[in-house]
């Protein structure tokens, strides 16, 4: 096998005045080498020779591939073999655009066994799953960070959709200019999501150790000094609006050469129905690292701070470790990240097969082919525009990236949403509701990007018949949804909100006669839950005198606006009034909810390779990489930039009772209407899920039409206008 390499090495490059090794080996001992040779040095000299040629064997069995480094290299380029001296059978092809597997101008052939698309993924799906944990993780810090600090209107946007208006910015460059030379478009990738990745945990490196934090005294006491408005850390906030923002720009410039050339590719590697369980087990990827950033940046999320005392406090460990443990796992992405580049460097433009399998895939027409199968596609701007053009106004591409858009809207209102509603719904603390929402995203999300590509290539399904499966599994999961709306748990009695501190307050009023002299603030939510099964905003709205500590939870007496429920007493004999945190809403409806939140989860997921797939069937071989840039210019106008926006204004509609901190800034939203919240987030991805039947439904018809009229469509040749008029002169 090496050498029939050398063989097939040499007849295929020729050099000038080049003569052939073993000819020449073989012609000079002919003339001169046995007339001198003596009858006793004869054995001595065939062994030498022999010795020789076998080092001389083992040298050119590492120098026969030079010739194939060298072009890969870009050195030297193959010379047009003479018609007579190639003897191609007819419909033989021409497989001489295939590469061999290595670094630059290092071949070398052990890296042959790894140059097939299954070691492909492998790297491939490494990358893409570090970039979903990054993406993940900027999220959770995002929102982490919007507890925290007043950001203004144009700073939230700047973080929330740096990576959408970038990637959408880019899609239709990197699916054009990148089209010819993916693999290096893959290592760029990884280049900048490792690049990006760093510049997300820069603002979190030499932070100052020593962070004041500010001292809020949650007990009724007249005497109380109050602290006033506090801007020690707005450089970490500066700091971190501006490298966020710079490393979401990155994340989103990275993304494209994955998502759609990295498809592509895919695609030309391996057969027609192979394709839906590739590009399943890559979006899969994308899923389960999305979901491991949330799951990973759980534990990270604080919670409101108090303390007991009325001086401001300085935490040292906990505000350095918080950073730290930050900057940790940011830098761990970067080094995944940048791990892949030397292997994916390695692998050819040309896969070995990549040639059969592309002149199979030309042979299956479609309607659109015989539009568009002699365009002839430039390296231009204008060329770019016109391909552009061309594509956007084919309606069935534009019917299904609308088609996919509404789905991603279901996926971002779950990854946006989610958290909060379980936070609010089922009464858990912040970090436990992020882990838990990570944990139905990840299995949910996940399977079914895999399951829907697996059952679209076991059933070798049609363009047609992908349509058909995208419109019953997006039914099944509108079905899901409105169950969704029946599990939620009856609202519970909160003082002030909807209690009125038995008569004596006002609804929307905190305050009350049992807690006017306490001084009480509502910067800092602090529930806890009184004897009475009321949950009142802090102590200090309870009224409640004095506090212990002796056990988990804080233990607080006195309270002079609780007067009813039963009385028990501490292992000192002092009678407790209130617990710290919320009540027992005695709602065991949450492993209800997950069953049917994942189920409608799994089912959206189905509908996600096959709108992929059926979006390169329907456009030539040449164009599938731009009709997915295009999908992915839909997809951000229409999905992922104003998906964010839908969900938190909906959460923000169903807002009780806000934030107002020192500084008299509105923040965050602490108690909102459970069941509003119930009804729009329902409400909104059944409007999505709709959408995506319709438009799916729509794409289905005009394509039935299309393919029932091709027989009537005339071959038509697209080229740029000016390009048409040279060639007529």
């Amino acid at each position: 096998m090496p050498e029939d390499v050398a063989r097939r090495s040499e007849d295929q490059y020729e050099v000038p005045g080049r003569v052939e090794p073993r000819e020449a080996a073989r012609a000079r001992p002919a003339k001169h080498s046995r007339a001198r040779e003596s009858p006793k040095s004869s054995k001595s000299s065939k062994s030498s020779k022999s010795s020789k040629s076998s080092k001389y064997r083992k040298k050119y069995r590492y120098l026969r591939l030079l010739p194939e480094a060298l072009i890969r290299f870009g050195g030297f380029r193959k010379r047009k073999k003479d018609k007579s001296s190639v003897s191609r059978k007819p419909g033989e092809l021409d497989d001489s655009s295939e590469q061999l597997c290595g670094l630059g101008c290092l071949v070398s052939p052990c890296c042959e066994c790894c140059n097939n698309i299954r070691c492909f993924m492998v790297f491939y799906c490494i990358l893409v799953l570090c970039q979903g944990v990054v993406f993940g993780l900027t999220d959770v810090s995002i929102g982490n960070v919007q507890r925290k600090y007043s950001l203004k209107t144009i700073e939230k946007l700047a973080l929330e959709l740096s990576y959408d208006i970038s990637s959408g910015l880019v899609a239709m460059f990197i699916a054009f200019y990148g089209d010819r030379k993916k693999v290096t478009w893959f290592v760029a990738s990884s280049f900048l999501i490792g690049l990006g990745s760093l510049l997300c945990a820069l603002p979190f490196i030499n932070e100052e150790k020593n962070k004041s934090k500010v001292g809020i005294e949650d007990i009724c006491t007249e005497m109380k000094v109050v602290s006033g408005c506090q801007s020690s850390d707005a450089s970490f906030q500066s700091k971190y609006l501006y490298f966020i923002t710079l490393g979401q720009t990155m994340q989103g410039i990275a993304g494209m050469p994955l998502y759609i050339l990295g498809t592509t590719f895919i695609d030309e590697n391996v057969a027609t129905h192979s394709a839906g369980i590739y590009v399943g087990i890559a979006e899969c990827t994308s899923m389960i690292g999305y979901g491991m950033g949330y799951v990973i940046g759980a534990p990270l999320v604080k919670v409101p701070e108090n303390s007991t005392s009325a001086t401001n406090t300085t935490g040292t460990n906990g505000s350095t470790e918080w950073l730290w443990t930050w900057w940790i796992r940011f830098l761990s992405a970067t080094l995944v990240a940048w791990f892949t580049l030397i292997p994916l460097s390695c692998f050819p433009h040309n896969m070995p097969g990549s040639t059969r399998i592309k002149a199979a895939k030309c042979k299956q027409l479609h309607w659109f082919d015989s539009k568009l199968k002699d365009l002839q596609v430039g390296t231009s701007i204008k060329d770019l525009c016109a391909v552009f053009w061309i594509l956007m106004k084919n309606p069935v591409l534009i019917c299904l990236s609308l088609s996919k858009a509404t789905e991603y809207l279901v996926i971002i209102g779950a990854a946006e949403f989610l958290p909060i509603y379980l936070e609010n719904q089922f009464m858990l603390t912040p970090p436990v509701a992020t882990i838990l929402a990570g944990l139905v995203l990840i299995p949910g999300g996940a399977l079914g990007q895999l399951l829907g590509g697996i059952i679209a290539s076991t059933l070798e399904m049609s363009c047609k018949a992908l349509m058909r499966f995208i419109m019953a599994t997006s039914v099944i999961s509108l079905i899901l949804l409105m169950f969704i709306t029946f599990v939620r748990c009856n609202p519970l009695q909160f003082a002030g909100i909807n209690e009125d501190y038995d008569g004596e307050g006002q609804l929307g009023n905190l305050t009350a006669p049992c807690n006017e002299k306490c001084r009480c603030s509502s910067s800092v939510y602090s529930s806890i839950c009184g004897r009475d099964d009321i949950e009142y905003f802090s102590p200090c709205f309870a009224g409640c005198m004095y506090s212990k500590a002796l056990t988990q939870k804080k233990t607080y007496y006195n309270c002079s606006c609780i007067k009813e429920g039963l009385i028990t007493a501490d292992e000192e004999g002092d009678f407790i009034d209130a617990r710290r945190g919320k009540c027992d809403a005695k709602c065991y409806k949450l492993p209800l909810f997950v069953a049917f939140i994942f189920s409608t989860l799994v089912f959206s997921g189905f509908s996600g390779v096959p709108i992929v797939l059926a979006t390169m069937r329907i456009v030539p071989v040449q164009l599938r990489s731009l009709a997915l840039g295009v999908c992915y210019v839909v997809l951000r106008i229409f999905g992922t930039i104003p998906g964010p926006s839908i969900f938190k204004m909906s959460g923000e509609n169903s807002c009780i009772f806000r934030d107002v901190n020192e500084c008299g800034h509105t923040g965050r939203c602490w108690i909102y209407n459970k069941t509003r919240m119930a009804y729009l987030l329902v409400g909104i991805s059944f409007l999505c899920k709709l959408c995506t039947i319709i438009f799916t439904t729509t794409a289905f018809f005009m394509y039935k039409r299309q393919v029932n009229e091709s027989t009537d469509i005339p071959n038509i040749t697209v080229k740029n206008p000016k390009v048409k008029k040279k060639r007529r002169n």
